[in-house]
């Protein structure tokens, strides 16, 4: 469910019609939905009520600051993957303690940053990177929480650019030497192990991944136990999919129904790290219509939105709803191309798609566009990154500004030898 409806034939989010929101922010817009997002949390959290857990929302799939601090009021923490995340959750106010660090190249001053901010623990992806924690933490003379991130070699049934479980993959450690790697930090005086952690993918629609995922952490745990390591936490990461078209995935209750009748007798505390199931349909990208093209092949609406504000079109043929901002009084629709100015065939938002004839000036409704939307954007083809805008209830507010002209020149400079004279 979302709060993006049509009143009397014009889309509104919340109770803010878009066409107000653009006219103060222009197109392209990302507009969220505070009220969605907001229940989006609140249904995935009581799902898991019946025992003790931390919702660590996944940054990555939106890091607008604001977002965060929705986040950390509805008492959340994050998953972070870089230092500029953790920097984005502090900023928000969300304490340390509520803070993951996953990934499989921290940087030593990203180790040392989540150190200094007491970050609830840091899930190591490789032997070199645990010897670089512990020369950190040594350097430091800070004790350090660690989990493994165990590789379970699962197929998570997803598109293979966003699967992360499976031997083949970058990320993770294979049970074998992550069980010698615990028993490495059980003996190191900076060293404490505190969680076991798996991710196997995203956009995830089975359940039987998950749980054949929590089974394996489960049996390590119980493995680890028997060498007297106790650990507190086990991390079973996010993943689970939404409906961007006819997809059915299961609901966070029946997720997690699935994973308490495993976890539950552990007594441990499960970390959750949901990053698309929160955000993505809290979120809509609008653009503008600007050019019909018509050729003896193909009808093409030319929009100003492109491939560097929302790539998922172009990078994994993903499918997002279109509609217009106001709807159409004639019923026939047309196949067409949705495409941007950027030049690439890629640019893209969708192909052979039935949508009422409109003419330039009409605006179009991208939905879905909440998750790996702005946080993939670039500024390709010199293009400024657009603002971002929140609405609460009638109350309309821009989170981010479209980046000025000026903008895409900070931080460059021409040396000496090449100014102009």
């Amino acid at each position: 469910m979302h709060h993006f409806v049509y009143k009397e034939g014009e889309l509104f989010c919340e109770d803010v019609p878009v066409k107000a929101i653009v006219r103060k922010a222009g197109t392209p817009v990302y507009i969220y939905s505070y009220q969605t997002l907001v229940r989006h949390f609140t249904v995935f959290d009581k799902a898991f009520q019946a025992m003790p857990h931390l919702i660590c929302y996944s940054c990555k799939a939106n890091a607008n600051i604001a977002l965060l601090s929705i986040i950390r009021k509805l008492g959340g923490g994050a998953d972070i993957v870089s230092g500029g995340e953790l920097l984005r959750a502090r900023y928000a106010g969300i304490p340390g303690k509520k803070i993951v660090f996953s990934g499989v190249g921290k940087t030593e001053e990203e180790i040392d940053s989540a150190i200094e901010s007491n970050i609830l623990m840091l899930n190591v992806e490789s032997a070199g990177e645990l010897e670089a924690v512990r020369h950190v933490a040594r350097r430091m003379k800070k004790k350090v929480p660690l989990s493994i991130r165990v590789n379970p070699e699962i197929d998570p049934k997803t598109h293979p650019y966003i699967t992360t479980g499976l031997k083949r993959n970058k990320f993770g450690i294979l049970w074998n030497e992550a069980f010698t790697l615990y028993k490495t930090i059980a003996q190191d005086p900076y060293l404490i192990p505190v969680g076991i952690s798996s991710h196997i993918g995203s956009q995830i629609l089975e359940l039987d991944p998950f749980v054949a995922s929590v089974r394996f952490l489960k049996d390590m745990v119980l493995k680890l136990k028997r060498e007297g390591i106790h650990l507190r936490y086990i991390d079973i990461g996010g993943g689970l999919g939404i409906t961007y078209r006819d997809e059915l995935p299961p609901s966070p209750g029946e997720y997690a129904r699935a994973i308490a009748r495993i976890l539950k007798p552990t007594g441990l505390t499960l970390i959750l790290e949901p990053g698309r199931v929160l955000v993505g349909n809290s979120g809509i990208l609008v653009t503008k219509l600007l050019y019909v093209k018509r050729t003896p092949e193909k009808t093409f609406y030319i929009v100003d939105g492109a491939m560097n504000d929302l790539v998922r079109p172009a990078l994994y043929g993903a499918y997002h709803e279109i509609i217009p901002v106001v709807q159409s009084t004639q019923h026939t629709q047309i196949p067409v191309d949705v495409v941007g100015p950027v030049c690439e065939s890629g640019d893209f938002f969708a192909k052979d798609r039935p949508l009422p004839l409109l003419s330039p000036g009409h605006m179009l409704a991208i939905l879905g566009a909440g998750a790996y939307g702005f946080s993939m954007s670039s500024n390709y083809n010199s293009r400024r990154r657009v603002a971002e805008v929140l609405v609460k209830d009638s109350d309309m507010y821009i989170i981010r500004r479209r980046e000025r002209l000026k903008d895409l020149l900070k931080g460059e400079s021409i040396p000496s030898c090449l100014e102009v004279s």
